[in-house]
């Protein structure tokens, strides 16, 4: 809230250079950020009393957006990356997929690594069990395992998440 907007009788009010004014009645501290030819804006309604500041809102804002839109540029968005193994693999189709497990996790992306199983190979799940936990054996020290090998439908599925730096 900002000046007129603010209706309380009376706030603790900060002044534009940051020094505390003291508990003052609105009125005066609203003439006191219009003299200034500041705004009055409300910092901490609820506080007993609000908690006011003599500030260039326009000047506040703007320097708010331009704080949020660095955050944004900074932060780093977290993929999911599948990598699909199948049953009766063989070891080097085991190994360039294992290679792209690890390439995925140095890059900092979670990696979902999925047993498929067709026909009859269903009735073997225990064999896909192993290749997962080949996988999660070979790359302990790259990730943290997000969720064990679970069998769901005609897939076994397991998540690698990467050490945090």
């Amino acid at each position: 809230m900002i000046n007129d907007e603010i209706r309380v009788r009376e706030v603790r009010l900060v002044g534009a250079n940051g020094e505390q004014i003291g508990i003052t009645p609105t009125r005066e501290a609203l003439q006191m950020a219009i003299d200034a030819n500041l705004d009055l804006v409300n910092v901490a309604p609820q506080a007993k009393p609000p908690v006011c500041r003599i500030m260039d809102y326009g000047k506040f804002r703007y320097e708010q957006q331009k704080k949020e839109k660095e955050a944004r540029k900074n932060q780093k968005i977290v993929d999911i990356k599948e990598v699909w193994f199948r049953s009766n693999i063989e070891e080097h189709d085991y190994q360039t997929k294992f290679r792209n497990v690890v390439k995925f996790l140095k890059d900092g992306d979670k990696v979902k690594c999925s047993v498929r199983f067709r026909g009859r190979e269903i009735t073997h799940a225990n064999v896909g069990q192993k290749i997962l936990e080949r996988v999660k054996s070979e790359v302990a020290d790259l990730c943290t395992v997000e969720r064990q090998p679970k069998l769901e439908g005609r897939s076994m599925i397991m998540i690698l998440a990467p050490k945090s730096q």
